[in-house]
């Protein structure tokens, strides 16, 4: 499990230091073009994925940061519990990751950092960060890890 953890404080590590440069270097809504489809812009969202509840009142903070936590605490489990499905503790870590780096945004500035914009022919994609990427690959190879077939040894690994 300690390899897991590694992977996902390092990940953090990488989430923290990317937001912490475009804080250091763009003002807010500042858009510098990086190539004909890709933008870096500095924005606050308060809310979850492709802004849900970015415009509630506030309380989305402590729902989301408790969610996160909550989640945390369950993949913690859940790569003790099953070591040697290496795909599968890959994923959680990336998501683990990704999600605690968001928490950090929400409980240091109320709102996650996102700079990266993806756009073409007018259509932009949300800005999202390292973390978000960290998050949604976690979560497509989990569906993926999840229609593999198993292996006896993961399958005797997963009733334990």
């Amino acid at each position: 499990m300690t390899r897991w953890l590694a992977l996902s404080a390092v990940i953090m590590v990488i989430d923290q230091i990317t937001k912490y440069i475009v804080l250091q270097n763009f003002t807010l809504h500042k858009v510098v073009e990086v190539t004909a489809f890709f933008n870096l812009v500095l924005v606050y969202n308060p809310g979850a994925a492709f802004s849900f509840l970015s415009d509630a009142a506030g309380w989305q903070r402590w729902f989301f940061i408790v969610i996160a936590f909550v989640a945390a605490v369950w993949i913690v489990y859940l790569l003790r519990k099953h070591p040697g499905q290496t795909l599968f503790c890959f994923a959680l870590s990336l998501v683990l990751a990704g999600a605690l780096g968001n928490v950090i945004d929400r409980i240091l500035f109320g709102a996650v950092i996102d700079f990266l914009d993806f756009h073409a022919y007018g259509w932009h994609w949300p800005a999202f960060n390292v973390a978000d990427a960290a998050i949604s690959c976690g979560a497509v190879l989990l569906v993926w890890d999840g229609f593999r077939p198993r292996a006896k040894s993961d399958t005797a690994d997963a009733k334990a």
